[in-house]
């Protein structure tokens, strides 16, 4: 059953914390005790010479001391930040433990991020080597090294950049060479002098407003984190014997923590950056955890969709009815009573004809998966869960570490879960979402006043989201603060929920309400490119037929009008969508219009659709 606002509600919650934490320990260092446990316990596959190569935990070992060893050639200290430009690959996760084993900072920034924001990483952390990926990402970079004589390249720059190295130009083993007359006793000697408080890492914001912010995470952020998620079912996959494919940004705060659980755990971990054919290496490696962002899961059920319809009228009418029946199946799990006998053969039936083919896209071994980022819709859930793909719904931030609650004692659809073991939870009177515990960041870097600004003097850091606690514990997103329209007759709307709602609709890619200061709520939203080929297939239209052409087709407008009732029955009178623009192009990363989490960035399509606001807004609606 979805929770509804009804239920009994409290003010604040908490979940112990049924693990330790002591001074000298890390991520590092909880590591490396369970690559002594398990020396030759297989941690990652990893690509060289056109074939995957097993890397135990003791190959691993040797590496980041022969890494870091490198690092400490090149004259990084104890404190000193090391910017890492690159993609995810096993060399991210190899640098990420060699940073830490010299007393470093690691600053992630995403392969796709651009000139502007790679200049202010550099500068505003004062990183002093670079790591990139790609010639490209050198070049980005180049602009911001240091001259010989010690001067910014870039006239006026604060920047502190001494070096670049590259992985596709032998970065790895540049390092392995330059250190090789480092001993290994000087490693273990900055392993020995990090503490708990230390800063680990600088990771900045995605930045949906404005610059990006650089949160200071410490090594106590990050094994707590660990140790919280190892807790979770998750470290039932995070073991020896089960495997889990590493594919999302780890510039990401969640990729990053589930990346790390999975090595400390000692499951056997492979990369993969290509999303476009993730499915290549899902079906090679057969994992036991599938971790992504709802859009990912979104495209999985739409993928399904679009194939039974390519197979005739017969086929997609049996789809249809699968997914009507996990969905049911789903909720009545939710129940005392429980799936009915009549429902459960019907799922038994359409798990050999459509679910089964469903989960052998994704490996065919996947026990269950997790999604954060953003707000996944609860019908969404339901399917997956219906067809035997549970997926954990967590809500966290950078400032978190990634996850500060997530399903833990029972999946309840609709909530993000429980707060991580030793994390408290609790909303305010005026509705917002606030948290304590040894996950919060120490403050925003070089950034004072905006650190003051999030967090109190009690240690209680403001997410600006807004939610309820319910009695259960569970927490449940309804919105947040900054994303709040308040139209002419002053009736307050969070968009969040109703775009969620939206999105899950398979011609529908993105969807941004508007209204700020109008007398209706209003709705900008692209069409997602796979699922329209398929829809001018089924209504003969050619495939040129371009979108600014198809925005008047009575049967494609007559489909989105359908999913907006649907979601118009979700809220009042006052807070439904009255009328919408089809924008000619989906939004995009490039064109700075999305996050590299793909996070809509409000203001800047507000300000760049004015157009289409403008017709949203006219007496008659002409698109």
């Amino acid at each position: 059953m979805i929770p509804q606002e009804s239920e009994k509600t409290v003010q604040e919650t908490h979940s112990p914390a049924n693990f330790e934490v002591k001074e000298g320990e890390s991520c590092l260092t909880a590591l490396l005790d369970s690559a002594k446990a398990r020396p030759y316990g297989v941690l990652f596959t990893r690509p060289r010479n056109y074939e995957w190569v097993n890397v135990t935990a003791e190959d691993f070992r040797r590496e980041i001391y022969e890494v870091a060893k490198g690092l400490i050639a090149n004259g990084v200290q104890h404190g000193d930040r090391i910017a890492l430009l690159s993609a995810t690959r096993y060399e991210w996760s190899l640098l990420d433990f060699a940073i830490w084993a010299v007393g470093a900072a690691s600053v992630p920034i995403y392969p796709s991020s651009s000139l502007g924001q790679v200049q202010w990483i550099i500068e505003d952390s004062g990183a002093v080597l670079g790591i990139t990926e790609t010639r490209e990402h050198t070049e980005t970079m180049e602009l911001l090294l240091l001259n010989e004589s010690g001067e910014p390249r870039l006239s006026g720059s604060p920047t502190q950049l001494k070096r670049i190295l590259e992985l596709n130009s032998s970065a790895i083993e540049t390092l392995k060479f330059e250190g090789r007359e480092i001993a290994d006793a000087e490693v273990d000697a900055r392993i020995a002098g990090t503490k708990l408080a230390d800063l680990a890492s600088i990771v900045y914001t995605s930045g949906t407003t404005g610059r990006p912010k650089g949160c200071e995470l410490t090594h106590s952020n990050w094994l707590h984190q660990i140790r919280g998620l190892l807790t979770h079912p998750i470290g039932g996959i995070a073991v020896p014997g089960t495997r889990v494919v590493t594919y999302l940004p780890m510039a990401h705060v969640l990729a990053r923590a589930v990346s790390l659980a999975v090595a400390i755990g000692g499951s056997t971990q492979s990369h993969w950056s290509d999303t476009s054919t993730l499915t290549v290496e899902l079906q090679r490696s057969h994992p036991n955890l599938l971790l992504g962002v709802p859009r990912v899961f979104e495209k999985v059920r739409n993928a399904a969709a679009n194939s039974a319809k390519e197979g005739g009228p017969i086929k997609a009418g049996i789809f249809a009815q699968a997914e009507k029946t996990a969905i049911e199946y789903s909720h009545a799990m939710d129940t005392e009573e429980g799936p009915s006998k009549v429902l459960a053969a019907k799922r038994k039936l359409y798990d050999k004809l459509v679910y089964g083919k469903i989960r052998s896209a994704i490996g065919g071994a996947v026990w269950y998966c997790i999604t954060g980022g953003s707000a996944m819709s609860p019908e969404l859930s339901h399917f997956f869960r219906g067809i035997g793909l549970p997926i954990y719904e967590g809500y966290g931030l950078t400032e978190t570490a990634a996850a500060a609650a997530v399903d833990f004692t029972g999946q309840k659809i609709g909530t993000v879960g429980e707060p991580l073991p030793g994390t408290t939870i609790r909303v305010n009177d005026e509705g917002e979402i606030q948290i304590k515990g040894p996950i919060v960041f120490q403050g925003y870097w070089n950034n004072p006043e905006a650190t003051a600004a999030s967090k109190d003097a009690e240690g209680w850091y403001s997410t600006g989201d807004l939610g309820m606690i319910h009695e259960s514990g569970h927490l449940q997103i309804t919105g947040r603060m900054k994303d709040l329209i308040v139209t002419a007759g002053g009736k307050n709307v969070a968009p969040g929920p109703m775009e969620d709602t939206l999105r899950s609709h398979p011609l529908i890619s993105q969807a941004v309400l508007v209204g700020d200061g109008k007398p209706f709520i209003g709705l900008l939203l692209t069409l997602d490119e796979d699922a329209l080929k398929h829809w001018k297939l089924d209504h003969n239209i050619s495939e040129s037929t371009s979108v600014k052409e198809l925005a008047t087709h009575p049967s494609l407008r007559a489909e989105i009008q359908d999913a907006v009732n649907a979601a118009n029955r979700n809220v009042s009178q006052a807070e439904a969508i009255k009328r919408f623009y089809i924008l000619e192009r989906d939004l995009s990363e490039e064109e700075g219009e999305l996050t590299p989490t793909l996070k809509v960035k409000r203001n800047v399509v507000v300000e760049r659709y004015t157009e289409g606001i403008e017709h949203i807004y006219k007496k008659r609606q002409t698109v």
